[in-house]
């Protein structure tokens, strides 16, 4: 028998406006081998104009904690979520999730289960997490997605957030471990209840860039971070059911996101910045027990030059080998309407990036036929993927379209 079995878990749900909230309790405790060792705290942010968002069913539940929160006062998910760790109880484990999930049978027993395996193997304090299997609620279940997927490396955005990709586990079918992780997800994070202290979400935070802060914030504390090599659970990934997402409604996103950014980048010492932690951060910042240097060498992904390993881009496990090449990969996305670009029988267009100095650091000629496919895109406008090895840091992009009988026209700039 596994040791824990009867241990409780401390269950982190942060909602807003989600008539997915009730299916997800539901499944929880339904699917759920001890659902009475379960603990569920919701951050429910909701509007009195949504009469589906009811709660009623579980008022007097010995088991939930609702923390009641109007939509119009809510400051975001960052800010819910620490609200949340705020009631944690010293329950063994803790289980934070978003408000719109579906779950297998028995999924605290196999999540227990893998925790104990990785103990077993020497990690102290292993830690589940993930963008897990998908599924829609208006679809039946053998239409849902029926691989484990796991989280790989796709791109820093120009402000420093490092982006990432959820695609299969290669190896699914025959592997009998979890698989070791660089990344962590806020919306499935399974581990040991201690977590809900040592790592709190920082209520400063928006939106883009807490996943990974914590992620290094959660491995300098001794965390080691895995990907469940089962499905144990679903995420909906659309949001296209949903009335509102907070940053709808919310006129201070913007400047609380460049807030973000900014707390981000000094944490991690992007691009340079450097911060005092014990002024900055305080119980936000990083642990003790590893450096922000050994994750980097785990991980491969450098945070001052936003450099990545080769092994990281070709999604191999961590950690990383040290003579694995670095590189400056760079990948985003210039989107430009229709009516930005003067009309002409184009034969080429220069797609280029300069550093702050001017200095070319990417240049690729689009020819006819990319032209045509760029013009006519269903989305109604233009989208200039660029990922390619850089030789700095792009600054600015510059769109030069050249006519065959008019010659060169406009010239089309803007900031990155």
């Amino acid at each position: 028998m596994n040791p824990y079995t009867g241990k409780k878990i401390f269950v982190q749900i942060a909602s807003f406006r989600d008539s997915q909230l009730l299916p997800t309790l539901n499944d929880l405790f339904d699917k759920a081998d001890e659902p009475d060792n379960l603990r569920v705290c919701i951050c429910w942010q909701h509007s009195e104009d949504d009469e589906w968002d009811n709660l009623d069913k579980y008022l007097d539940d010995k088991r939930v904690k609702i923390i009641d929160v109007k939509a119009e006062e809510s400051k975001g998910v960052c800010w819910a979520r620490n609200l949340i760790q705020q009631e944690y109880l010293f329950e063994d484990f803790t289980l934070q999730l978003d408000s719109h999930h579906r779950f297998v049978e028995g999924w605290d027993t196999e999540l227990k289960n893998e925790i104990l395996q990785l103990q077993l193997q020497g990690y102290k304090k292993p830690l589940l997490t993930g963008y897990i299997t998908s599924f829609h609620p208006s679809l039946p279940k053998d239409e849902w997605a029926d691989e484990p997927w796991w989280m790989t490396f796709d791109r820093f955005t120009p402000d420093g957030v490092i982006f990432f990709t959820p695609s299969t586990i290669p190896d699914w079918q025959t592997r009998r471990s979890p698989v070791p992780s660089r990344f962590y997800s806020a919306h499935f994070c399974f581990t040991l209840g201690s977590f809900c202290e040592e790592v709190q979400h920082d209520p400063r935070y928006y939106f883009h860039g807490e996943e990974i802060a914590i992620a290094v914030r959660a491995y300098t504390h001794g965390y080691d971070l895995f990907h469940p090599h089962k499905i144990v659970a679903y995420h909906e990934f659309s949001r296209d059911y949903r009335p509102d997402k907070h940053w709808d409604t919310y006129n201070k996103w913007g400047e609380h996101n460049e807030q973000t950014f900014t707390l981000m980048r000094n944490l991690l010492g992007i691009d340079g910045y450097t911060c005092t932690e014990k002024e900055k951060f305080g119980e936000y910042g990083l642990g003790k027990e590893r450096t922000i240097a050994d994750w980097e060498a785990y991980a491969g992904i450098r945070f001052a030059d936003r450099y990545v390993q080769q092994d990281t881009i070709n999604n191999k496990l961590p950690p990383n080998d040290p003579e694995s090449r670095w590189c400056n990969r760079y990948k985003h996305c210039i989107d430009l309407g229709l009516d930005s670009i003067d009309k002409g029988n184009y034969d080429f267009w220069v797609i280029a990036l300069h550093d702050k100095d001017g200095k070319t650091v990417y240049r690729q000629d689009a020819d006819e036929a990319k032209i045509h496919e760029l013009m006519n895109d269903p989305d109604g406008y233009i989208k200039l993927w660029v990922e390619a090895e850089v030789t700095g840091v792009p600054y600015e992009y510059v769109v030069w379209p050249h006519c065959k009988d008019a010659g060169w026209l406009s010239r089309i700039t803007g900031l990155i």
